[in-house]
Formats: C-alpha cells, structure tokens, sequence
C-alpha cells in the first residue's frame, strides 16, 4: 500500500470519508479489482433543472462531487470514474422566471419542454440550451473533468427507452410508491408518465387509464375527454421527476450523487422505485442549502442568490471552490460579504499547504480544490490587507497598488504572481462596490489624539524596513500605555474607524509596513490634525 493511500485512508476530510463509505457500501460488494462492476467504471451524476439561470449552489453540487470523485482515485486509482452533469431539460416549464428578459414571450410557452421554448436571451436555439451553455461555461472555466447530458438527448434518442418499458412494466408497483405522499386530488389521477401533446408540445399532467405493456404504450384522457394512445418511448413522455430520477439511476448505474436538505423525502421516494426497476440507489450525501442576505433559500426562479459570474467579479474561483468544500452539511449565507474571508482563507491554506506532512496535506482543503497540486505562488498579501490599501490609496489603478506591494515585498511582481495581480484587480472592485459607500471616518478624541501622536513617534523612530511583526508590537505597547482604551479591542477598533473609516480591519502593523512609513505618517499626521482623510 502507497503512503498515499494509506493517509487517504486516514484522512478526515469529508471528500475522504465519503470516498470510503462508497466503496465499503457500494464498490466492494463487486469484489476487488471489479469495483467498476458492468458498466467497467465508477459513475457519479450531478443533476441540474435549468428552469432558472445557473447559480452557485449548482455549481457547488459539482465541485463537491468532483472532490469524492479526486478522493475516490485516490483510493483506487487503478479504477475508471466518469461524472455525469445531467440536465433535466426535458421538463415543462412551469413559471416564467423573475430574473430573464422577454418574459411575456416566455409565458406563451409555459408547460413545454424547457429545450422546446425560444431562448428569451436569443442566443440559442432555446431556453433549456442557453441555460445549459451557461452552466457548461462556467464549469469548464474551472477546468473539471465531466461529461454533459441533457434529458431531451436521452429521451428522444432512445438510450432511455429500456428503462422506460421497465416503468411501465411495473406502472401500477411505482404509482403506488408515489400516492401516499400526494394530496386526495392529485392521488386521483397521478401515474408516473407525462404525455408530451403531439399538437402543442406541452408536458401534460393528465390521468392515465390503460396501460400495455406489449405494445409499449399508456392511454391517457385528455381535458376534453378524448383518449389518446401513445407509446413511452422515443420522447413521446416523460417521466414525473421522483420517478425520473430514479430510472435514470437504474438506467445508467449511478453509484453516487449528493442532493439538498429539500430534497430528503424525494430521496427515500426515488431510492424505492429504483429498488423495482432492480436496480440500487447511489450513494448518497444531503448537504444543507445556502441563504441569501436574509435568511432565506436561495431559488433560480428568484434570483436571490449570488449568481457564478458576481463571485467572479469580486474574487478567484478557488475562493469559491473552498467556501463549497467547508462544512457542506452546515447551511451558510450566501453573499458578498463572505468573499474577502474566503479568499483569506484559501491563501492561508495554500500557503500552509508545502510545509505539511502528507497526512495533514490531505485534510487541506487546498488539496481537493485542487486535486492534490495547489499553485506555489506565494502569499505576499491578503486580500482584506488589498481592500484597506486600496481605501487609503484612494487609487483604482492597479499600477498604484503594485508599487506599494513591490516595495513591501521587493520580489513580488505582476508578470511573476499572477493570482496576486488577479487579487488586485479584484479588491478594487469589491471597495469601490461594497466599501466605498459604507465609509464613515470619525474624528479623534483629544485622549485619542495623544495616542495616535505616541504611535507616530515609535513609528517615525523605527527604520524603514521594520517587519509587520515589530510594527503590531508597536501598537499593541501604545494602545496598552492609554487609560482611555478598556481593552486592546477598543484601540484597534478606534484606530479602524479614525484611519480607515470602518469598523473591523487588518493587523495594523501589517498594514503600517505594507503602506509604508512615510504614507503611515502622513495618514496619522491627517488623523492628529482632524484632517479629512
């Protein structure tokens, strides 16, 4: 056994322990060396409705499978896995969404086939392919190793059809599964198929009264009450989506997809139907769901949440790849002002990641945002030390904002650190969209004032050169040497709303030795004045 393989067995990372419960479970059942088992490989899906934009949350059931998966190989490396991005595209649209152009067009289709409605952004050929361009957009920007596939494929080519004949073998078994969870009304008329209309194209929620299973097809009762024949097969209908899911599990052999608190009972549902079609249900991890700046659920429909392009504006996508890999079973707002921690975190673990051991190397989430090999580039300064340099700058020039990180750390450069450049441009736009507004300098008190003189001395008497480490003692000796500070708490906190004019901020001495000595001088020489800062 590879000491890799024996940290991985080792390791607490959740990717880790989910890795090794499907193959305990699942994959050693088929026996060593088989763990493929027919299909000659290991599969894991990701589902997608795109009815609504892609958002994070879609995005986040990606990349946290795309971990298992990375943990997986580890494991048994000699082993194939794929990873399904399915779309279920095939089903009817039911509301306009709030967050899309053309709206009232969009509502002439509703009830049809998300692929079968005119894109209302008019790029392509419609709503249901703009929606999955968009998600395949921003996961191939990061890279990830995943095969698209969409329902309308699946069920008009056929490959669907097999499995379809096994529903419909086992119509009334399934049916009943179903019933108990659906009210008096709907109870009276559900059956797992959804006649597509030949005229209108709609995805019809109709009763179905015959079933013949020879001839491979259902009879339904339309609303004017004539009754029509049609087979299951060839995308003639679609499946009610508890029922879709699990035959499409049954039909592909899914060992593996991790689904939302919501989505619970549906699970149980679809993990029984699977179990009549013979087939068995993936492995399966329930991860709670983000919230908006409020509290609430974030939906497509609503577009409440952080779309995958605003986390990019503000921040590298590895951020975001880390905030998905953090306590996945832990609900988590959402919003902008998460980005700067997270983005402080990932070069906290980046940087800590070369001067690991190989066991500790594993439980960094560095490891699995990126597959075992993080970047080196070194961190010469975090992103919230970014945000209060460009606040005291007053500068949304990028070239501005080198010259002082150059001359705080003298080997860092643009061409040579091209995530510190990125991070720059970034940070300017976060301040001037979230910081800027919310500034409010105060003015010191003459009890303040003293203070801040005392730290302009020890400052001024101090080399140039001096470390981020001697410069925080600094300040931590003069807020110590004044009464009028309870705590060292309260002399941060004034020194924060006085010189950057906010509330919370970085390690003063830090910031002193990246802003410079001088420019630190004359930003508390303006302070003691009761100059506009």
């Amino acid at each position: 056994m590879s000491d890799l393989v024996e940290a991985a067995l080792a390791a607490n990372a959740w990717p880790f322990q989910e890795a090794r419960a499907l193959v305990e479970k699942r994959l050693a059942k088929r026996g060593a060396g088989n763990e493929g088992g027919d299909k000659g490989y290991v599969l894991f899906e990701t589902g997608y409705g795109p009815s609504g934009l892609p958002h994070i949350g879609t995005f986040g059931e990606v990349v946290r499978t795309t971990m298992v998966r990375n943990a997986l190989q580890v494991l048994l490396p000699n082993v194939k896995t794929r990873l399904f991005a399915f779309s279920d595209d095939m089903d009817g649209l039911r509301k306009v969404p709030d967050n899309v152009p053309n709206r009232e067009m969009v509502a002439q289709h509703l009830g049809k086939p998300l692929t079968r409605i005119p894109d209302p952004f008019g790029t392509h050929e419609s709503f249901g392919h703009h929606n999955n361009a968009r998600l395949r957009a921003f996961l191939d920007s990061f890279g990830f190793e995943y095969e698209f596939q969409s329902s309308t494929d699946w069920y008009t080519s056929g490959r669907f059809d097999a499995a379809l004949l096994k529903v419909l073998a086992n119509h009334d078994k399934v049916r009943d599964v179903v019933l108990p969870t659906l009210g008096e009304e709907r109870r009276a008329t559900y059956s797992p198929f959804l006649p597509i209309c030949p005229e209108t194209g709609v995805v019809l929620q109709v009763p179905v009264v015959e079933t013949n299973v020879a001839a491979g097809t259902i009879v339904y009762r339309r609303e004017d009450g004539k009754l029509v024949e049609t087979p299951v097969t060839g995308g003639a209908v679609k499946l009610q989506w508890k029922a879709d899911w699990a035959m499409r599990w049954a039909a592909l052999g899914v060992d593996y997809e991790m689904s939302g608190k919501d989505l619970i009972d549906s699970v149980k549902l679809a993990t029984k139907i699977v179990g009549i079609l013979g087939g068995t249900a993936p492995q399966n991890l329930t991860y709670e769901l983000f919230l908006d700046d409020k509290g609430e659920k974030i939906s497509k429909s609503r577009g409440n949440g952080l779309a995958v392009e605003d986390w990019l504006k503000y921040a590298p996508p590895e951020s975001l790849a880390l905030f998905m890999f953090q306590k996945p079973k832990t609900a988590k707002r959402l919003f902008f002002d998460v980005i700067p921690r997270a983005v402080d975190e990932y070069q906290s673990f980046t940087e800590a990641f070369p001067r690991q051991e190989l066991k500790d190397r594993l439980n960094n989430p560095a490891w699995h945002i990126h597959n075992g090999t993080p970047p080196m580039e070194p961190v010469a300064v975090s992103y919230s030390m970014l945000l209060n340099l460009v606040a005291v700058c007053n500068s949304e020039d990028p070239a501005v904002i080198w010259q002082y990180i150059s001359r705080y750390a003298p080997s860092a450069q643009p061409e040579g650190m091209p995530f510190l450049d990125k991070l720059v441009k970034v940070a300017i736009a976060y301040y001037r969209d979230f910081i800027l507004a919310n500034k409010h300098f105060r003015k010191a008190t003459p009890e303040e004032v003293a203070a801040l003189q005392q730290l302009r001395d020890e400052i001024a008497a101090q080399y140039d050169c001096a470390s981020p480490e001697e410069l925080q003692t600094i300040v931590y000796e003069v807020g110590k040497a004044h009464a009028c500070f309870e705590d060292l708490r309260a002399w941060f906190k004034a020194l924060y709303q006085i010189l950057l004019g906010q509330d919370t901020g970085p390690r003063m001495g830090s910031f002193f030795a990246l802003y410079g000595q001088s420019d630190s001088l004359a930003l508390l020489d303006k302070a003691i004045a009761g100059e506009d800062l």
